[in-house]
């Protein structure tokens, strides 16, 4: 498919900032749920963890508003995600502030941890938290900051994330013994965007994104068409939705196969569709980084065994 990736013009915001409002528990701003998650899970009770970006919010295309801006610059510290992720917030977060340190959570990576976002490009593919393992380095990350930031409370931190990393652990295995009843033909994965790479290098799978690692352009004429080319040539039998991504895509590319190759092919969405960006609302079943990875492998398991 036609490379294309494009995080999107890095656009001016105003230097407008506005107060946090009186709690008096100290705040961590992070950006993505996935991120906020995971400080959750090691900050315990010792801090209140703000996420920017709510369930099914898209980051690649997100614009902090006056009031993000002013959490920003009144946090002690702020955790992102990292790789361009954020595209549209990476002047404001990597910009120097006084009295914040703004944290990758990704910077621990090697580059050999790394995928290009396209064939030949030196810029990286940011979803890593489809490969466990990765995540969980990354979460690792994340504790070591809340350690320096509140060594009061650093020993809990550390059983905090050590508890955390062994329930990914027993997660990344669920997700090899799941794939493995998928004969490895039936292992190609179709979605709106290509933010399954990792997972696909991890787990075993084939996957093909209608739009790049980012959503910041739209898919064209030429884009769908080779997309229902590769799913009518291999005879894919489910096109995965995701929450953060409109769907009328993959509508199109459902549309072209069945005229032109006649084969019969599911839309997978509502209840089935992928959480890919962003966590689901509280209460889902991906209302958290475990609930999502593995509500994921259930769904395309599922509909790729049909």
């Amino acid at each position: 498919m036609r490379a294309r990736f494009l995080f999107g013009l890095l656009l001016p915001f105003p230097l407008i900032f506005t107060g946090c409002g009186g709690s008096s528990q100290p705040t961590i701003i992070t950006t993505t749920s996935m991120v906020a998650d995971a400080t959750k899970r090691i900050a315990g009770p010792h801090w209140k963890v703000e996420c920017l970006m709510g369930p099914g919010v898209d980051p690649h295309k997100y614009q902090p508003s006056a009031s993000d801006l002013g959490k920003l610059s009144n946090a002690k510290l702020v955790l992102f995600s990292g790789l361009h992720l954020e595209g549209k917030m990476v002047d404001v977060l990597e910009k120097p502030a006084k009295g914040r340190k703004a944290v990758a959570v990704t910077r621990g990576l090697a580059d050999s941890d790394l995928r290009a976002a396209e064939p030949g490009e030196t810029i990286h593919d940011p979803h890593v938290w489809f490969d466990v393992r990765l995540w969980k380095k990354c979460v690792a990350v994340i504790a070591d900051e809340l350690c320096e930031l509140d060594p009061e409370h650093a020993a809990e931190f550390r059983a905090n994330v050590e508890a955390y990393s062994k329930e990914l652990d027993d997660l990344h295995g669920e997700i090899l013994e799941k794939a493995a009843k998928l004969p490895k033909d039936k292992r190609i994965l179709v979605t709106s965007h290509d933010a399954f790479g990792y997972f696909a290098a991890a787990y075993g799978f084939e996957v093909h994104g209608l739009q790049g690692v980012s959503t910041a352009t739209e898919s064209g004429t030429q884009d769908v068409e080779s997309l229902a080319r590769v799913i009518g040539e291999k005879r894919v039998p489910a096109l995965f939705t995701e929450t953060s991504v409109p769907s009328k895509g993959l509508e199109k590319v459902l549309s072209t196969v069945k005229e032109k190759y006649k084969l019969d092919v599911r839309l997978i969405a509502g209840d089935d569709a992928l959480y890919s960006d962003a966590l689901g609302e509280s209460g889902s079943s991906g209302a958290t980084y475990i609930g999502m990875v593995r509500h994921n492998i259930d769904a395309i398991v599922k509909a790729l065994s049909q």
